[in-house]
């Protein structure tokens, strides 16, 4: 999305949504030891923002990889851009031509079509934050791709299209 220009060439601010005057009591706080939300033998996922909590506006995550955690092979999304911070290890990012190693503070951002993929190649777990924009519905994706990945690859291939992930392998 592009802003508009102001008359001498400033990028003016998206149109106001909030209306009031005095601002409201409306923000929410997760304290840093809230458990994951999601856990498997792989790794972990906490709900940091979810498209319900933010109205859409944007998914936020914390991911936990384990050692050699399998992650994510090359895929797109047609709706969403998707971005990866990396907390505390090492990742290895697949940026549409190659794959990249990821250390804390390395961010990649995907626009929407992108290429790209991810996965934990080393002995240690590693951490990072995963950026959906806009927010998507992706605690079920997260919740159930484990298994429906038990009930087959065509199973598998219609769930990750209903979740707007369309992975190289499927094509």
């Amino acid at each position: 999305m592009s802003y508009p220009e102001d008359l001498e060439g400033r990028l003016e601010y998206p149109e106001d949504r909030y209306h009031g005057d005095t601002g409201e009591v409306n923000a929410t706080f997760r304290p840093a030891g809230t458990p994951a939300d999601v856990s498997s033998p792989g790794g972990s996922t906490h709900y940091l923002a979810t498209h319900a909590s933010t109205g859409g506006e944007f998914g936020l995550y914390k991911v936990e990889l384990g050692a050699r955690a399998a992650g994510a092979k090359p895929h797109f999304h047609k709706a969403m851009s998707e971005s990866f911070y990396v907390l505390s290890g090492e990742l290895e990012l697949y940026d549409g031509e190659k794959w990249v190693t990821g250390r804390e503070g390395d961010f990649l951002y995907v626009p929407v079509g992108g290429l790209h993929g991810f996965k934990n190649a080393t002995d240690e777990p590693m951490s990072m934050l995963m950026l959906f924009s806009p927010g998507a519905p992706r605690e079920e994706y997260f919740e159930q791709v484990a298994e429906v990945a038990r009930r087959g690859p065509e199973e598998l291939k219609k769930f990750r299209v209903r979740h707007d992930s369309y992975f190289v392998e499927d094509l």
